[in-house]
């Protein structure tokens, strides 16, 4: 049972790789629509992910208590080693894929919060921004 919750969640972690890095690719191509599209397909293979994660856990627990004076080194064979390892570098790839999509999501919400206070500056009053009346080349005429 555990080899299958570690295998089942080495498969939604491989998922989520291959759907960050189409992210980044149409990030870098400016098409936001697929990525939005997949953003729920990207949610519930995190939910599915914490499930078997969970699972996991348990069956982990399960065997120490089963055998509380052997190490866990001793209760896993080697497969499950394996796939523990691999679980590891599973994540520490996803992790490193997500951290280079937020730069990039953050670098062009700064470009396009940049460019639209160039279009139509703004001013703080109170709480609220409000438009300011020198745009700097956008003129609305009624």
């Amino acid at each position: 049972m555990l080899s299958f919750q570690l295998q089942s969640a080495i498969k939604e972690l491989d998922a989520l790789i291959a759907l960050s890095l189409e992210d980044i690719e149409n990030i870098k191509e400016a098409k936001h629509n697929p990525q939005f599209d997949r953003l729920s397909i990207k949610e519930e293979k995190i939910k599915s992910f914490e499930h078997k994660k969970a699972m996991i856990d348990h069956e982990i627990s399960k065997l120490m208590t089963q055998e509380p004076v052997k190490p866990l080194s001793e209760l896993l064979d080697e497969e499950q080693h394996q796939q523990l390892e691999t679980l590891k570098l599973r994540l520490n790839t996803l992790r490193t894929v997500n951290q280079q999509y937020a730069k990039m999501v953050l670098s062009v919400g700064a470009f396009f919060n940049t460019l639209l206070e160039r279009i139509m500056p703004t001013q703080m009053h109170g709480y609220r921004s409000v438009a300011t009346r020198d745009s700097a080349f956008l003129e609305v005429r009624a």
